[in-house]
Parts: structure tokens; C-alpha cells; sequence
């Protein structure tokens, strides 16, 4: 099978030649740039010192490049939005050097200025005359959301200030999703996972809009979920328009793009703790379900497309309202958290549901564990989750700053020898 096939099949719940695989197509299936520096050295693709590229700066992701894919057998391709989610573009790429001491290419609009405390301040389209958005601290690896919450009048709250993010489609946005649709169909046989944004509701890693230079409206990470208690009605109200907008966005990116997509990511909005979801089943069903399931109705009635819903934690209590609400695919199958057992999953989701991760712990197993550990987990997940098609194989969330090199090589070593079932 083609790579596009394999993908095609997997999410059809048909059993694949190989397990598909995926790293890098989405900004939660991806590996922290000192992680991808460490596997391109362990494989011989670059010599000693040669930088990679850091392609969405607010976790620190590292580019999949397409040598990188090949040498791994990655299935699938992102398309991305043109800026990251600083809101600068990535292009004229200059040369940084992370805490740990990794070289690293990051975009011109970067500040890689640190201040007098050693911490690293990201602002917002890399204007510095506006308030930073992000902080690295010192010896840190990642860039904390700075909230920048203006007084809360709840008598002036207007929606138009939380939807300033969620407009329509540029005809520049549009014709850059075209060409990165068209560029990975007619020159690579991978399926494509489209990241157009704009459909998760209430993604609290999304709230503080770090991209906006003085955002407006409700920002406060706290005061958010208050909000969706107390103030219910300006939430819904929110949730209502911005499902408006992407709807419209949907119908002009399926006329311009049309069956060159594979998979849409739709939210990434969690709901799960460590034990269990933090809100109850029935306010998912009552806040968010319904406008989760207009997107994907109108999707499943006018393209081919799979749906892709990312919600760390435990969320088996979920699960079911996530395939009624018409989701493909969940990910990224969280399997250390309370009643994520594997076994429990496939057994009773697993033929209406795509696992698109859950291929190794990323909290235990890979970071801590010895290589043997690392091997034996993949080849267990690989059967388990894989057999009869449903499976898309992908570490636990991004792969982690800090991961031993030998566990990285493992993790893939374990997948080629393993994916045929």
C-alpha cells in the first residue's frame, strides 16, 4: 500500500499491509526540537552540529523533515497555517541555541534575547512594542502563555471581543492550504492531515491568544472555566458564532482543497485529568457536543474527510459522546490514565473509533524507562491497537525534551520491526 492507502484503510477499520504511522502532522503528535535533533544524529542524517528547524515555537516543536519521515516510515503530512501561534510566519530562519544546548533554526520574528533573568519574552507577531504574550524561564524548554486579562466589566462584556480570533478565511490563508494540499499529493504518496484552526471550542491553550498583540474578552485560563459556569450564556453565545464562521470556512476550504484532505483536526480542547474528566458527561453534551457535532455533520455530509478530536487524560466516560458527536478519531489515547486501559479501549470503542496514538507512554515509559521497556510496549500497543485497522501509531502527545536517545531509537526501531501484523 501507499502511504495514503495505509492511512485510508486504518481509519476504514480494515487491516493495513503496515500500522500507520504519524509524527509531526499535527502540533499534538509531534517531538520537542532537542528530541529531533537527538534522532537525526542517532540516524546518521546530519552531521554533528547541524541545526533543525523549530516550526511552532510555543512548544518547541522540531521539523519532520521528509528524509526524517522516510527513514522512520511516517504515513502522514500536516498542512499548517501560514504563522505560528505567536502570529509571525516561519520564515527567515536564523540560528538559536536552546537551554540544553541543542542548535536550533528558529523563525526571524524569534526574540532570542534573554532578559536580565535569563528568561526568554515571546511577543505577539514579534512586535516588541507590545505587551510579551510568552515566557521561557531560564533552563526551561518551552514558553509559558503570559495572561494578559484586562478588567472584567460583566455588564460591558461583549462576544465580539472572544471571537476577534475566529474570522473568516483569507484568500491568502485559503490559496496557502491549496498549494500545501496539492504540493503533498502530487509529490508525496502521504495522507494529509489539514490543521486549519478555528474549530475547537474553548481550548484553554488557545484562550490567552498569544498571537494577539491586546486581546480582549475573557483570557484568564481561571477565568474561563469560571465563566463556563457563570457566565453560560456569553460562553454559548461565543461557542454559537464561532461555529457560524467555521462552518463558512469549512464550505471554502472543502471548494478549494476538496478530497486532497485525509483527516481534519478539528479541537484540542482537553477534558480529561489524570483520573477522570473534569467536567460531567452531560455539561459535554449540554456546552460543547452540539456545535462539535454540526462541524462534523457537515463535514461527513460533503467530504470524505475524518474528523480528529485531541483530548489528553482519561475521557473513557467521554468516549461515547465523542463518537456520537461524530469524531473519527481520538487521540492522543492517554492509556496511563485512570480507566484508559488499552485492552478496555479497543475492546469497546475500537471498531467505531480510530486510537490515533497511545503507541508508548510518553510520561514513564519513554522518558524513563530502559530501551527493552520502550520495545516491549510499542510491539504490545502495535498488536493490540492495530489489529483489524483503527490504529494510527503515535507516541503518547509530543515527545518530550529530555528523552534518551537510545529510547527514540527504540520507540522506531520497535515500530519497523513490528507494524505487520
Amino acid at each position: 500500500m501507499t502511504s495514503r492507502e495505509r492511512v485510508r484503510a486504518a481509519l476504514a477499520h480494515k487491516q493495513p499491509d503496515l500500522v500507520p504511522a504519524d509524527l509531526g502532522a499535527s502540533a499534538v503528535t509531534g517531538m520537542h526540537v532537542s528530541s529531533v535533533y537527538l534522532l537525526r544524529q542517532a540516524l546518521g542524517l546530519d552531521a554533528p552540529g547541524t541545526p533543525v528547524k523549530v516550526t511552532e515555537p510555543y512548544q518547541m516543536l522540531g521539523d519532520i523533515a521528509p528524509d526524517l519521515m522516510d527513514a522512520l516510515g511516517i504515513d502522514v503530512v500536516g498542512i499548517a497555517p501560514i504563522k505560528t501561534m505567536f502570529g509571525y510566519p516561519n520564515e527567515g530562519w536564523k540560528p538559536w541555541t536552546t537551554f540544553d544546548g541543542t542548535p536550533v533554526l528558529v523563525p526571524e520574528a524569534f526574540n532570542t534575547e534573554p532578559e536580565a533573568n535569563g528568561d526568554i519574552l515571546m511577543y505577539p507577531e514579534g512586535d516588541r512594542s507590545a505587551p510579551p504574550s510568552g515566557r521561557m524561564p531560564e533552563g526551561g524548554f518551552y514558553f509559558d502563555a503570559i495572561v494578559r486579562q484586562p478588567p472584567i466589566d460583566d455588564d460591558h462584556l461583549d462576544v465580539e471581543d472572544n471571537l476577534e480570533e475566529f474570522g473568516l478565511a483569507s484568500d491568502e490563508d485559503v490559496a496557502h492550504f491549496r498549494r500545501e494540499a496539492e504540493r503533498v499529493t502530487t509529490q508525496t504518496d502521504k495522507a494529509v492531515l489539514a490543521n486549519f484552526g478555528g474549530m475547537a471550542f474553548g481550548d484553554i491553550a488557545l484562550v490567552p491568544a498569544v498571537w494577539l498583540k491586546h486581546p480582549r474578552g475573557i483570557r484568564d485560563v481561571e477565568e474561563w472555566y469560571v465563566s463556563t459556569a457563570m457566565r453560560r450564556e456569553y460562553v454559548e453565545e461565543v461557542f454559537r458564532r464561532q461555529c457560524e464562521i467555521a462552518l463558512a470556512n469549512l464550505a471554502r476550504y472543502h471548494a478549494e482543497l476538496g478530497d486532497r484532505v485525509d483527516v481534519v483536526f478539528m479541537t484540542g480542547t482537553d477534558f480529561g485529568t489524570q483520573r477522570g474528566p473534569f467536567i460531567s458527561p452531560q455539561m459535554y453534551r449540554d456546552l460543547y457536543q452540539p456545535y462539535h457535532k454540526a462541524l462534523n455533520d457537515w463535514i461527513h455530509a460533503n467530504t470524505p474527510w475524518k474528523t480528529f478530536i485531541h483530548s489528553c487524560g482519561s475521557v473513557v466516560a467521554l468516549a461515547e459522546d465523542f463518537i456520537d458527536a461524530g469524531f473519527d478519531i481520538l487521540n492522543p489515547v492517554q492509556c496511563s490514565a485512570e480507566g484508559m486501559d488499552p485492552q478496555t479501549l479497543k475492546d469497546r470503542f475500537g471498531d467505531r473509533i480510530t486510537f490515533w496514538g497511545g503507541g508508548v507512554d510518553t510520561q514513564k515509559t519513554l522518558p524513563f524507562g530502559t530501551p527493552e521497556e520502550v520495545r516491549e510496549q510499542v510491539r504490545e500497543r502495535l498488536h493490540l491497537f492495530g489489529e483489524g485497522g483503527g490504529f494510527v501509531f503515535n507516541p503518547i502527545h509530543n515527545v518530550q525534551a529530555r528523552t534518551p536517545q537510545a529510547n527514540l531509537v527504540a520507540m522506531y526501531e520497535a515500530l519497523a520491526e513490528f507494524r505487520r501484523l
